[in-house]
């Protein structure tokens, strides 16, 4: 009988620990998606700045509107983006394209000098910090259901209920070199 009883006890307990394991999964799986959100809403906030940014740009000379033609093509780029990896890879190209904007236009101090453009430019900047701090935020948690699903012995469950690895926000190859821009 004390088998039996000892046999039931060690079947409840693995079945609770399958439960809360598997809950935690369920969880974190949430906070990363719930995360990915934040990097879009910030991301949504910087594509409302640009049409404006390059309006402002469009009384420049033909280079600045070659420049703010391949943000507006970036931009695009991003919103017919679908997937999270398809995503970030836009965001990264669109990054690209407004820092050589930028640059050209703190080249030009006719433009640079303008109040609209001068708010903008603060804006974006403003953009830019907050993607930064919710994209380090993503990938704190893109880490932790990493390391749960690897793990021993959640893995067990993160295999047998499917949870799987997921993708941290990486730049772009050559997101770390400053944006050359030449006339």
């Amino acid at each position: 009988m004390k088998k039996l009883n000892l046999l039931i006890l060690l079947v409840v307990l693995i079945a609770l620990w399958g439960i809360l394991s598997y809950n935690n999964f369920v969880r974190a799986n949430k906070a990363v998606d719930n995360q990915w959100a934040q990097v879009e809403n910030q991301y949504q906030r910087r594509l409302s700045l640009i049409p404006n940014l390059v309006n402002t740009v469009k009384g420049g000379s033909k280079q600045e509107l070659a420049f703010a033609k391949e943000v507006t093509d970036a931009r695009a780029a991003f919103a017919a983006a679908s997937t999270v990896d398809a995503k970030a890879s836009a965001a990264s190209n669109l990054e690209t394209s407004l820092g050589r904007l930028i640059a050209v236009i703190e080249a030009n101090p006719a433009i640079a000098t303008v109040p609209l453009y001068q708010d903008l430019s603060a804006e974006l900047a403003g953009t830019e910090n907050r993607i930064a701090v919710e994209r380090g935020r993503y990938n704190d948690n893109v880490t932790q259901i990493n390391i749960a699903v690897r793990t021993f012995p959640s893995n067990i469950i993160a295999k047998t209920f499917g949870f799987q690895e997921r993708t941290l926000f990486k730049a772009e190859t050559g997101a770390e070199k400053t944006p050359e821009v030449n006339f």
